[in-house]
């Protein structure tokens, strides 16, 4: 499935802090209704705030259900799997998938390269959803040499890998893509409050029932989701966190994370060990969130002014300090 899998435990965890500030307030106009299915390899919830939108729930995660059947790398038969296994043949694609590809080729040149959607092979062999271990250098490096996200070439709905060894990962922007889908179908068939939650990718609909701000916390790294280390108080916005706790294993007293460096191979070394970005588009938000890991926080500093719809971003450094940008509204626990 979709590159993203985080345990179930701890994605309950998550919704236990993130949900009762999301969803409750001084006067409680109505009880808060909520479905979820295990989709995307993670637990994905959405809640909303009128008993009779229901059914629009169903709706809403059968079409994420819908999205993971064309951007899955693993899944056989979805869009990526078939360009991935056309030997550098022409892939006619549908169209939400030649807009992701779109999308995932323009952050690759907006962060220098850094952000790349040919990983897959990197991504297959460090095995981050199986028994993740450390590649030996000689599979290291002809997995890193597939990876060169200007390789990929678009015509229409059609879709070429010009290196016929190339795997596609969405991993890095597709639960974004999908979020913000789901809550364009939520506003489309007029739900006005709503939180869209894929596994930690937050989009909130519209304001609370009583059109006060949501509150959704932030998880303190390294700790099971068990702890945040504050909350953010948002309108409608998205709020995405990436850290190098998400996946990880270590192996001879060394660790290692999901967060692959395509010039290395290597999971990213920066000073960022975990950044929640708040944008208007999830989309924006999945992406840069991983950019900002990989770049680190003195790199990235220069890309917040040329992201569109960037409202903010708090990061935690390997030093222990919180550093953010923006004008949002974080508070420390």
């Amino acid at each position: 499935m979709i590159d993203l899998k985080k345990k179930p435990l701890a994605l309950i965890m998550l919704l236990f802090f993130s949900l009762p500030f999301a969803g409750c307030s001084q006067r409680r106009i109505t009880e808060p209704i909520s479905e979820t299915r295990l989709l995307l390899d993670t637990v994905c919830t959405i809640t909303a705030y009128d008993p009779a939108q229901r059914q629009l729930l169903t709706e809403a995660l059968d079409l994420c259900a819908e999205y993971e059947a064309l951007l899955s790398r693993t899944l056989e038969g979805s869009d990526i799997w078939r360009i991935n296994h056309a030997q550098g043949e022409p892939v006619m694609v549908e169209a939400p998938t030649a807009e992701l590809l779109r999308a995932g080729l323009d952050y690759g040149a907006f962060s220098g390269g850094c952000f790349d959607i040919t990983v897959g092979r990197l991504s297959a062999l460090w095995d981050f959803n199986g028994n993740p271990e450390v590649p030996s250098p000689i599979d290291l490096a002809a997995a890193r040499d597939t990876a060169d996200y200007r390789q990929v070439f678009i015509t229409g709905n059609s879709v070429r890998l010009g290196n016929a060894e190339s795997w596609l990962d969405l991993g890095g922007i597709a639960k974004g893509y999908i979020a913000d889908q789901l809550a364009g179908f939520l506003k489309g068939r007029g739900v006005e409050s709503a939180i869209v939650d894929l596994g930690g990718n937050i989009v909130t609909v519209g304001a609370k029932p009583d059109n006060s701000l949501w509150h959704i916390g932030v998880e303190q790294p390294f700790s099971e989701r068990s702890e945040i280390i504050g909350s953010l108080s948002v309108g409608e916005a998205s709020i995405v966190t990436s850290g190098i706790y998400e996946r990880k294993f270590t192996e001879n007293g060394v660790l290692y994370h999901h967060i692959l460096d395509p010039s290395s191979g290597m999971p990213a070394e920066s000073d960022v060990i975990s950044v929640t970005i708040v944008s208007e588009s999830s989309t924006i938000g999945d992406a840069l969130s991983t950019i900002v890991i990989l770049l680190g926080s003195e790199k990235s500093a220069p890309l917040f002014e040329q992201t569109p719809g960037l409202m903010g971003a708090v990061l935690m450094l390997k030093s222990g300090e919180l550093v953010q940008y923006g004008d949002i509204d974080f508070t420390t626990k």
